[in-house]
């Protein structure tokens, strides 16, 4: 008898070891911001995304966890200003019905309320909202049809879902009362004391407003953020709170996976799956959609498509052979990392009739158009005006200017690699870069051993300077100027330095008491001011404003994704840019 409740002593503790060092693992499918998405995207590389193949998708990750959750952030209605594939009230409002009853074929647990929810009036998306699956969300709505918030059992977590709608929505709810977010702390503060142990919250106001509400009200874990056209990585942390964006126009299905242990999380990842052609339609969100809605919707390799009674059940797609369209691209054949190759795909996509003639600068055919259109930056992509007569010119013609009886695009559309105007400077080598970019320690390793002339990403503005990251931004390259004026031997260690850690408030950690106290008198005078103007000045007359960004030869321009230090040598290499001597 004693040696059993030995044994039986030891089971217990093992049985509470093991449950104290348990994580429930949460995973949430998300999507959102798709405008009315109902097909893959007119994309020239990748034709991603539909709601045949998200719900395929769906199927098999719910077959994998059945106890996954599915949410929408919201808007998800056709038509508004952000609806890259408006075309009339009516094929507008044909395509959000689609939509609306692909959401209830999908089986969404819950669907934020976004402000294009609104697009046509208050009495269309309340006929919607009244249905019970999906629930629709939001918390400062006023109207019974919504919930403020769901309560889901997942794995034994007890978790809430609250919706909040933007503003905007108050300006076309037709007076259906949209209130201000900060009620929600105290919505936050009933759900936690009810039992609620993770609170997600589907936000559509945007990420300005979710970031400054995060400031005041504690007590929010995750916030799907419905309001993001800037395409930013889909996980971010603020603080201990999860930021996650899901992808633009449907073209990707995210899946957020939570461990929680004791009611905390303490790990979270985001997934994001391409929504490609490698996945089959799903039969019975196929049953509801029309063949096309537009032209953009039947595509066949090499041919052009019309469509014929949009957004119609009897709707059809029909090919004809593509006419020929005549494309000049002009390149320099000093251009190193000039790539037209891509561009051109992208465009033969929109244009299956292409035929390219490729003109190379310095040469009589390509200085004369160079000189005719009054072109200053290549590579040069120019259509003759009959391109105009082309069903697909809609897509392009903001992208070009007329110029003398051709359309030429313009530089921000298709990239640029060379500058016409700026003087070859052989061996002369530029980076422009933010030193709060993750990589700047990195970039900065990397090409130290090469002494690049520096310029931050910064922009002058009335009484002083602007960046991304605001105030403290500005401040260290105030900094930073000041070193390099002062103390230019450790310049390239002080910014490496400071790179390592930009975080840290604790800048003159990489200075000694006596240059920090120079450092800190020229940055807060005008000589600070005066130096970072002189440092941006190549940036604001090439127009650059995004990095890394290389200038090489005082010609020919690259960025990179990274620090890709192999291709950046290599590249250096070719247009004979060696490490300096220390």
């Amino acid at each position: 008898m004693k040696r059993l409740k030995i044994v039986f002593g030891f089971f217990a503790f093992t049985v509470l070891l093991f449950a104290a060092v348990y994580a429930e693992e949460i995973e949430v499918v998300f999507s959102g911001q798709t405008h009315g998405m109902l097909y893959p995207c007119d994309c020239p590389i990748r034709q991603d995304g539909g709601l045949s193949r998200r719900a395929t998708l769906i199927k098999q990750l719910r077959k994998k966890n059945p106890q996954l959750l599915l949410v929408d952030c919201g808007n998800f209605t056709a038509g508004g200003q952000l609806d890259e594939y408006t075309q009339n009230t009516a094929l507008d409002m044909a395509r959000s019905e689609v939509n609306y009853k692909a959401l209830e074929l999908m089986r969404y647990d819950a669907v934020a309320v976004g402000p294009d929810e609104f697009n046509f009036g208050r009495e269309f998306f309340l006929k919607h909202a009244k249905k019970a699956n999906p629930v629709y969300l939001s918390a400062n709505l006023g109207s019974y049809q919504v919930l403020p918030y769901l309560l889901k059992d997942c794995q034994g977590v007890k978790v809430a879902l609250i919706g909040l709608t933007g503003q905007a929505a108050s300006q076309k709810s037709e007076g259906l009362a949209v209130s201000q977010p900060d009620l929600l702390g105290k919505l936050v503060e009933r759900l936690r004391s009810e039992g609620a142990q993770i609170v997600l919250l589907l936000s559509t106001q945007g990420e300005k407003e979710d970031l400054s509400l995060l400031s005041k009200i504690k007590g929010i874990d995750v916030v799907f953020i419905g309001y993001n056209p800037q395409g930013k990585e889909a996980l971010d942390k603020v603080d201990a709170v999860c930021l996650v964006r899901p992808a633009w126009q449907g073209r990707k299905l995210g899946k957020l996976t939570l461990k929680v242990k004791e009611g905390k999380i303490i790990d979270s990842k985001v997934e994001e799956f391409f929504l490609a052609d490698t996945l089959s339609d799903d039969p019975q969100i196929k049953s509801i959609l029309p063949a096309c809605f537009s032209d953009l919707n039947c595509k066949r390799q090499g041919l052009t498509g019309s469509c014929r009674n949009p957004g119609r059940f009897n709707a059809s797609c029909s090919f004809t052979q593509p006419q020929e369209i005549n494309l000049s691209v002009i390149t320099a054949g000093d251009c190193v990392t000039c790539d037209t190759q891509n561009f051109v795909e992208i465009l033969k996509k929109r244009f299956p009739g292409l035929k390219v003639k490729l003109l190379d600068y310095p040469g009589l055919p390509a200085q004369k158009l160079i000189d005719d259109l009054g072109i200053e930056v290549l590579p040069a992509y120019i259509f003759p005006k009959s391109i105009d007569q082309e069903n697909n010119f809609f897509q392009v013609k903001n992208d070009l200017r007329l110029v003398n009886g051709f359309y030429v695009f313009k530089a921000a559309a298709s990239g640029v690699s060379y500058f016409l105007q700026q003087k070859a400077t052989p061996g002369k080598f530029d980076l422009f870069f933010s030193i709060f970019d993750k990589n700047a320690q990195l970039l900065l390793v990397t090409l130290k051993e090469f002494n690049p002339d520096l310029h931050f990403l910064t922009s002058a503005k009335a009484g002083g300077f602007a960046a991304q990251n605001g105030a403290p931004e500005v401040e260290e390259y105030l900094r930073a100027v000041c070193v390099q004026k002062y103390y230019p031997q450790k310049f390239w260690d002080y910014l490496i330095c400071r790179a390592k850690n930009i975080q840290s408030s604790y800048w003159d950690d990489c200075a000694s008491f006596d240059e920090a106290v120079k450092i800190k008198d020229c940055a807060r005078s005008q000589e600070g001011l005066g130096l970072l103007k002189e440092n941006i000045s190549l940036n604001e007359q090439l127009e650059i404003a995004s990095g890394p960004s290389y200038l090489l030869g005082n010609q020919e321009i690259f960025s990179s994704r990274g620090v890709p230090a192999q291709e950046l040598r290599e590249i250096l290499k070719k247009k004979r840019i060696r490490p300096q001597k220390p």
